[in-house]
């Protein structure tokens, strides 16, 4: 009796043993096989100026944790080739070829050689390919993936590079694909027509991103960039999440797979101005552009996404102003940018406060009344306003050499942790799409 009854105690926990094992077995299986296994497409986003500071003042401003929280694996270094603190043309056509070049140069090196792109390797193996952007397709960041200029200002050069070595361009700047510079000239030309006889569906608006179909297209919403994320109601053009969304389904027709870059473009440009709410309405922009890519890579489990900003602009802090505290939650009233407040300004500006009122939900002080009356630039004094109320510092109207966090999720993503430098993030996407990026 006794030795049966032992045999049966050495039985169960025999079993419990080997159900545990099984059980931690599996487990290991299901978080491995997301992170080996074969990467067929790779989508990369980049909220342009995007560092820590902003990354912990939209937590704030959020409420609860951001979707890209969940991805962090590591940082990112930014400098460029010739400087310590590098421009968006430098830094993109780093993370685009894995060669560091000067401040200005579009994915060309420092002694004037054209780089390849990871988008270009990616064509080369019969993958489709996308950008989406909301500043001009043809600034610097989205410039840097698909052609090869000296200047980023050559934005007229930029622009026919695009067709034709890219499948869906999404963004601003229809002015250079109508007009071309010579000399200083503008010229009349029609970029749009030669593309639609290539195949390309063109769209002007929102309703006709979202009744396209299949193919090749593109969509050019503004003459020059689109409008910041504070003002998207007042227009006709799709947010960044919409296109993000149609890029996807178009490009996942493909079976060789695809590369999509997409660029929160305008949370730079609201670090140049040191206008944190602007800040904040585009990275939630870009937020729910992050989510529509997640979810694509949960159900498709082939597709790596990798987040990154290229640099820090503006040096934003989290708190401020000789307090011990914070409070970015002041920005979820804000409804427009500084300058988009001071144009409803009138000619004597006799409605400073009623406009902050109705567009931030500030009652303003007299000495902040006569702050914005007296400034050259009202914008600027408005957006000091509210930083103060935010309790939002910033060093600089330009871009600073801080590291910046780096995201990534899906098959592949374990590539990317640890201090990475800029250079190493396509090098490592075309190791995980076996695709070939030599530029020795």
């Amino acid at each position: 009796m006794v030795f049966k009854k032992t045999l049966g105690i050495t039985l169960v926990f025999a079993l419990i043993l080997l159900t545990g094992l099984a059980v931690n077995s599996q487990t290991v299986s299901v978080q491995a096989d997301p992170v080996k296994g074969k990467v067929e497409n790779v989508i990369f986003m980049i909220p342009d100026g995007y560092s820590s500071a902003y990354a912990t003042n939209y937590r704030w401003f959020k409420g609860s944790t951001p979707v890209m929280d969940n991805y962090l694996v590591g940082m990112m270094k930014t400098y460029s080739a010739n400087t310590k603190v590098t421009d968006s043309a430098a830094a993109g056509t780093a993370m685009a070829t894995g060669v560091k070049t000067n401040n200005g140069m579009i994915s060309i090196s420092p002694e004037g050689k054209n780089l390849k792109t990871i988008l270009e390797a990616s064509v080369d193996r019969g993958k489709s390919s996308g950008l989406v952007a909301t500043s001009t397709i043809t600034h610097a960041t989205p410039a840097v993936f698909a052609s090869h200029v000296a200047s980023r200002a050559d934005e007229a050069d930029i622009a026919p590079q695009l067709l034709n070595k890219v499948d869906v361009i999404l963004g601003g700047g229809k002015q250079y694909f109508t007009h071309e510079s010579k000399g200083g000239k503008q010229k009349e030309r029609d970029l749009l027509e030669e593309a639609e006889k290539d195949g390309y569906q063109l769209v002007n608006n929102r309703d006709q991103l979202m009744k396209t179909q299949t193919g090749k297209l593109l969509g050019l919403f503004s003459d020059d960039a689109m409008a910041p994320e504070l003002n998207r109601k007042e227009t006709q053009e799709p947010s960044l999440a919409e296109m993000t969304d149609k890029a996807i389904q178009t490009l996942s027709k493909n079976r060789k797979g695809f590369f999509l870059m997409v660029e929160g473009s305008q949370i730079d440009w609201a670090g140049h101005a040191n206008d944190a709410a602007w800040a904040m309405s585009d990275t939630e922009a870009f937020e729910k552009a992050v989510k529509v890519a997640i979810d694509y890579a949960k159900k498709d489990g082939k597709t790596l996404v990798v987040i990154a900003g290229d640099h820090d602009t503006g040096g934003m802090s989290v708190g401020g102003y000789n307090q011990y505290a914070a409070n970015p939650e002041v920005l979820r009233n804000v409804k427009a940018t500084g300058d988009g407040m001071a144009a409803k300004l009138n000619t004597d500006r006799s409605n400073v406060k009623e406009v902050i009122k109705t567009y931030a939900g500030i009652d303003l002080k007299e000495e902040e009344v006569e702050k914005i009356k007296k400034a050259s630039k009202p914008g600027n004094a408005i957006n000091g306003v509210i930083n103060e109320r935010a309790l939002v510092g910033w060093t600089s109207g330009q871009h600073t050499g801080t590291d910046v966090p780096l995201y990534a999720y899906g098959p592949g993503s374990h590539l990317f942790s640890g201090l990475r430098d800029n250079t190493d993030l396509p090098k490592l996407m075309a190791k995980a799409m076996r695709v070939e990026l030599n530029n020795n």
